[in-house]
């Protein structure tokens, strides 16, 4: 068997990344795209690496040859790279195509290497690697029956997203035999150029003869077995999040986006997992076309939608870009010292300069605290503001309302205000309301400001939906001000608008939800190793035992399991080893479970896990606590 690589591309769109050499040179984690498919091919003991260069072809053949490649490799080179496409490419190495059974790959591919073993292993003679198709993809798509023949070839134009469950995308890795090549492939290719022309792509021939022939080609489907396909600078740094060493550390600082990771299960960001209902999407679904072409209204507007739906005057609240914004406005407005608790949410602080900050540690091992003792630790500090997350993140710690309500009134008192940030609220298992979003609360404690991000209890955080309310309108007024007219999109308002018919489902979904927490503790309780710290919230914090180490363990969860939790190590307010797991669904919840008893239910595995972590980590991680 041998392989035959395309490699002959410009690369236009990773610019400057291309501008001196050839696609495939691109570095991935330091490593170049073909240095490590040279070396995966390299480990099949192949009879020979063909390469089709076009674009920086000397240098291109220069570097191949100063690697140390074992198979024995010839270069064809395409002269008309500029005015062809891959078509060309492969037409020019018909020659090499027909001598052997062949791997037929393009050159601006990553993939692990187990995928090429996939294609050498199966029996079937000719095949085509597919995955799954995904949102983020694009190039040709296949439908494929139940004995994984392919049986269309579907067309940009023949593209209908409604169908998306049925289709997989070609990874442009396929092995076709010799008989294949010499008898169909080859000679329809020279008859598709001679009447279509040199500038289309090998896999429309594909498509022709599955039209014309009975196809003989097969899928072989990925099953959670990594690959990219760079194109541009965004592909570039996802594909070097899913294969850098330290995966972990690259993927948790992208804050997000991770439908570009399907096979990810995050349970480090926090959401309602059963809500927004169906329904509820299918009604912003059939007013895309409306929403999308059209201006949002503006913020006095969205202010009296907002408004409407927790019962106060549109003067008392403003809708920001999720609460991030409306928090960075609000900071703003703090003069003096803010009393703030420890461990906690870290965009407050991170807005405040660190000698404002007069923090509070709770002195137990469930960071747990009540109303009067922030009131006797703040009695005579001098602060201006207080700040308290309810329920707490990362510990869950939660102050019924009749507590902080009497933190509300010695804070009126003392002329502080007390900013609450009730992201969480809905999710404490009371027998009563707990919110503070009404106009009595408001008009009683005029130093109160509440702040709730509506993403993490109505589960729409791709909508960054927030709101600021309180009864001192010259501080709503300073905010609105301070934010553009223009700050939340017209889905986003659309939603505001029709949320709430959807009353009663969201209260359904909040009694589902504290069903499937309190099984979930029950489960993580049972798990070895794993201290559970109560919880009101829709997280978890657990405290890590037996000599692991918390950044070890999230890092084995990402890396085996495709599980995302949140490391808590170096937090400020933290001296251990410390997770944060959001809650999820049954069946999720379920997943992780089983990882964790994987890791940390195994008798002697301390040790060795703990050995993992080298020196080098340990002086990192010491540096990041102090």
């Amino acid at each position: 068997m041998q392989a035959l690589i395309l490699a002959a591309g410009m690369g236009t769109r990773l610019k400057d990344l291309t501008k001196d050499s050839a696609k495939c040179m691109v570095k991935v984690n330091g490593k170049t795209l073909i240095e490590r498919m040279l070396n995966q091919l390299d480990r099949l003991n192949l009879r020979e690496i063909i390469i089709v260069a076009g674009y920086k072809a000397d240098k291109l053949i220069s570097y191949i040859n100063s690697l140390d490649i074992k198979t024995p490799i010839s270069f064809v080179k395409n002269d008309f790279y500029k005015k062809t496409n891959n078509i060309y490419s492969l037409y020019i190495a018909r020659e090499c195509l027909q001598k052997d059974d062949t791997l037929l790959l393009e050159s601006d591919l990553i993939f692990s290497d187990g995928v090429l073993r996939r294609l050498i292993n199966n029996p079937y003679p000719d095949l085509a690697l597919v995955a799954k198709y995904e949102n983020w993809m694009d190039g040709t798509v296949v439908t494929i029956d139940s004995q994984n023949n392919i049986t269309s070839f579907i067309e940009k134009k023949n593209f209908d997203f409604n169908d998306i469950q049925k289709y997989y995308k070609t990874v442009n890795i396929y092995k076709f035999s010799k008989h294949f090549l010499q008898q169909y492939y080859v000679p329809f290719l020279k008859a598709y150029i001679d009447s279509r022309g040199s500038n289309e792509y090998y896999e429309q021939v594909l498509k022709v003869l599955s039209v014309m022939e009975k196809s003989t080609i097969k899928a072989e489907v990925l099953e959670g077995e990594p690959w990219y396909e760079i194109d541009d600078v965004q592909d570039l740094d996802i594909a070097e999040s899913i294969f850098s060493e330290n995966g972990f550390g690259k993927i948790r600082t992208r804050y997000g986006g991770y439908w570009r990771y399907p096979k990810l299960i995050d349970f480090c960001y926090l959401v309602n997992p059963f809500y927004p209902p169906k329904k509820m999407i299918e009604e912003i679904k059939s007013s895309i076309d409306k929403l999308i072409s059209n201006y949002p209204s503006g913020i006095e507007v969205n202010s009296l939608i907002a408004g409407k739906y927790y019962g106060l005057k549109k003067e008392h609240i403003c809708p920001g870009n999720g609460a991030s914004e409306l928090i960075n406005s609000l900071m703003k407005t703090v003069e003096g010292k803010v009393g703030i608790t420890y461990p906690t949410f870290e965009e407050y602080p991170n807005r405040l300069n660190k000698n404002m900050i007069v923090p509070f540690y709770p002195n137990n091992k469930n960071f747990s605290y009540n109303s009067d003792e922030l009131i006797n630790y703040y009695e005579n500090t001098g602060i201006k503001a207080l700040l308290i997350i309810n329920p707490d993140n990362p510990s869950g710690n939660f102050i019924e309302r009749s507590d902080i309500l009497k933190l509300a009134g010695w804070a009126q008192k003392k002329g502080i205000r007390l900013i609450v940030d009730e992201s969480f609220v809905d999710f404490a298992n009371t027998s009563g309301p707990q919110t503070l979003l009404t106009e009595e609360i408001l008009g009683q404690y005029k130093n109160l400001i509440v702040v709730r991000s509506i993403s993490k209890s109505f589960g729409v955080p791709g909508l960054r939906l927030g709101i600021a309310a309180s009864a001192d309108e010259e501080l709503i007024g300073f905010i609105k001000k301070d934010i553009s007219i223009w700050n939340i999109n017209s889905i986003a308002e659309f939603y505001l608008q029709i949320c709430e018919k959807y009353r009663k489902e969201y209260l359904l979904a909040l009694e589902k939800f504290k069903l499937t927490r309190d099984k979930f503790v029950e489960d993580l309780k049972k798990i070895p190793n794993l201290r559970v710290i109560p919880t009101e919230a829709n997280y978890v914090m657990c405290e890590v035992l037996g000599g692991y180490f918390a950044v070890n363990l999230a890092e084995t969860l990402l890396n085996k399991y495709n599980i995302l939790i949140k490391d808590l190590s170096g937090k400020k307010g933290i001296d251990g080893q410390y997770i944060r797991v959001a809650v999820k669904t049954k069946e999720e919840n379920n997943l992780l479970i089983t990882a964790l008893q994987n890791i940390l239910g195994k008798s002697g595995r301390a040790k060795a896990f703990t050995i993992s972590f080298s020196g080098q980590e340990a002086l990192l991680y010491a540096k990041r606590r102090n």
